[in-house]
């Protein structure tokens, strides 16, 4: 099992790296100048250049490609000099000096993901640590309310296949599959927030945390989780009810479960012990691909429901051409998906054995 882990966790790196790669050859061979979009109007030929030289903007692209990869490493190396790029200032940077290389040090730090260009300076981690929370807790919600309901009700639809209720299950779950996000997050919010207020006493837009009327006190608004974990939740959902079904229907007609049919074990028994821990498989696939993409950002719900998480925080970037903050964010996602799919690996490698053995 630790071969196993260690193998999965090679090839994560590796995929990690070629992500870094991509993003950065690809948001620099973009048209206009980054130095520009720092200052805006703002910018004249002496601002420029030293804001060029600040960033290493001046560099050659190879080079420029050395220093972001320098950034994001844990073990880096810096200049002394204050005057390059690469000098880390320690009161803004925690880190730690292993030891001296000539003019420069080999140290530990936090990956550094640059400053904001419209945020006054602004680190994107500390952009990222701000939204990326909300975000964690409306995936966590979400994909809960999937995989709790889902698995029960994708059990129950096989136990009664082909019945009433596996009928109106199936049909609820595809139509779930089909309706956009958007559409969704758009009439939950005018249907439940605006039509049936009074009685829900729930509102169209609105996120974790909220102001008082007073504009001094901040304190969480948790009704506001409400209507968007669902609308997010709508997709996962109805793909594990169909999973589970389709996967425990399967594992059913198995031999083995005929043999534990034999011998007298009740129906409970028989999904709890011997068809569940293998219908499981594609459900935990699936799981985890819908988690993944929700911590990327449900960008259309967060962006309707005014949730301030890292999809709203990108398409405001997207708006405002700040760049650092767009490539952060999209790392970020990328290191979360790497990170989810090598867990899942291991998922898989407990519940079957014979995926070790490959």
């Amino acid at each position: 099992m630790f071969n196993y882990i260690v193998n999965k966790t090679f090839y994560g790196i590796l995929t990690l790296f070629g992500v870094i790669t991509v993003i950065f050859f690809l948001f620099n061979v973009l048209p206009g100048d980054p130095a520009r979009m720092m200052l805006d109007q703002r910018e004249d030929t002496e601002q420029l250049q030293n804001i060029r030289k600040k960033y290493g903007f001046d560099q050659p692209i190879t080079t420029q490609y050395l220093y972001y990869l320098n950034d994001l490493s844990p073990i880096s190396i810096h200049s002394k000099n204050s005057d390059n790029y690469t000098f880390l200032n320690k009161e803004k940077y925690r880190f730690t000096s292993l030891f001296n290389i000539g003019e420069s040090e080999l140290v530990i730090k936090y990956p550094y993901l640059r400053k904001s260009f419209q945020k006054n300076d602004k680190n994107v981690s500390d952009v990222i640590a701000e939204t990326l929370p909300n975000t964690a807790i409306l995936a966590v919600s979400s994909i809960t309310l999937a995989i709790l309901i889902g698995i029960l009700f994708g059990i129950l639809s096989a136990l009664y296949k082909d019945s009433f209720f596996d009928r109106i299950v199936s049909i609820i779950s595809t139509l779930g599959m089909s309706v956009p996000s958007f559409f969704s997050a758009i009439l939950f919010a005018w249907f439940f927030g605006f039509v049936l207020h009074k009685y829900t006493n729930l509102n169209m837009t609105g996120s974790l945390y909220e102001v008082d009327d007073f504009g001094e006190k901040i304190y969480i608004q948790w009704k506001n989780l409400i209507l968007p974990s669902i609308v997010l939740g709508i997709r996962p959902l109805a793909v594990v009810i169909q999973l589970m079904r389709n996967s425990l229907l399967e594992v059913l007609n198995q031999d083995y479960i005929r043999t534990a049919k034999a011998k007298g074990l009740s129906t409970y028994k028989i999904i709890k012990t011997h068809a569940l821990k293998n219908a499981l498989n594609p459900v935990v696939t699936a799981v985890s691909g819908w988690f993944a993409s929700m911590l990327a950002g449900a960008v259309f719900v967060e962006y309707i429901f005014n949730w301030n998480g890292l999809g709203k925080e990108i398409v405001n970037a997207l708006n405002t051409l700040d760049l650092p903050i767009i490539m952060g964010s999209v790392l970020v996602i990328a290191s979360m998906f790497i990170l989810i799919n090598i867990l899942v690996d291991i998922i898989y490698g407990l519940l079957d054995p014979r995926i070790r053995l490959k």
